[in-house]
């Protein structure tokens, strides 16, 4: 809890997403590197500009998704291109983290490392499941053995549990809070509760719960809007992407007035 208090000092932090465009080699990608960095950029700075309390990369848009060992050298090499000038915008006050798709642990935890970034989402760190992509394997204990090994102990990892677009059915007799146990033990810095899918509501009573059984950090990673912030407002900070598009939908471009909305509440609830 210290590194993440460290890290994000304000209650309920919010961390805007900035997803990348499609990136060399995946199959919407626009043949336009300038162009992925111009548009990570310029939402970067909407989110600034609204005084959000940290922003995250991913690479979102480079569906279908494989897992990290088919990736090429050519998604963290654009990656880090992508990180290298958003750090240049970005004050060092300001936390900013990365994920890469699909289950890109050590890449993240390497950009992050040589890009000054902060912090990582990582998926599959306790326990196996089945996603989109395939079957995932727990990677908790190589991933902070690698860490260790890059001299990266300052990136927290925060770690994914009953992870969405999964199946969870071979770890069904592990409840939630026991996969919390689990990460915390794993010395997980901090846990992402999320609903089914992309902007589906985490379950209220989850958080409730989790807060019972974790003294990790808990974070909301998916379906918080303005209209229902204050039901994750006990959170020690939410994963905002979907709220802040065009209409709500992730693949859209990000609405600086939804941002101004949802700020402009998560500021209100601050003081009252």
């Amino acid at each position: 809890m210290i590194n993440f208090r460290k890290l994000f000092r304000k209650k309920c932090a919010v961390i805007g997403m900035v997803h990348v465009k499609a990136l060399p080699g995946t199959p919407q990608y626009q043949n336009n590197i300038e162009k992925i960095i111009s548009h990570a950029s310029k939402e970067t700075e909407i989110y600034l500009k609204n005084e959000l309390d940290a922003i995250m990369i991913e690479n979102m848009h480079d569906i279908p998704y494989v897992q990290s060992k088919h990736f090429g050298p050519e998604i963290v090499a654009t990656m880090s291109r992508v990180c290298t000038e958003i750090r240049k915008i970005v004050p060092l006050t300001t936390p900013c983290g990365i994920q890469v798709l699909s289950c890109g642990n050590k890449e993240a935890i390497a950009i992050s490392k040589a890009c000054n970034f902060n912090f990582i989402r990582a998926e599959g760190f306790v326990f196996g499941h089945i996603g989109d992509e395939g079957y995932t394997d727990a990677n908790g204990g190589n991933l902070l053995r690698y860490r260790k090994m890059i001299g990266a102990d300052d990136v927290l990892v925060l770690t994914d549990i009953k992870k969405k677009h999964s199946s969870h059915a071979i770890t069904n007799d592990v409840t939630l809070e026991e996969t919390a146990k689990a990460a915390e033990f794993f010395l997980s810095d901090g846990l992402i509760l999320t609903g089914t899918a992309t902007g589906m509501p985490a379950k209220v009573d989850e958080l409730s719960n989790l807060r019972k059984s974790t003294k990790l950090p808990i974070l909301v990673g998916s379906g918080v809007t303005e209209a229902n912030l204050e039901n994750y407002f006990e959170a020690d900070g939410l994963i905002v992407g979907s709220d802040f598009k065009n209409g709500g939908v992730w693949s859209e471009t990000v609405d600086e007035e939804r941002v101004k909305k949802f700020m402009g509440k998560i500021r209100t609830l601050r003081i009252n």
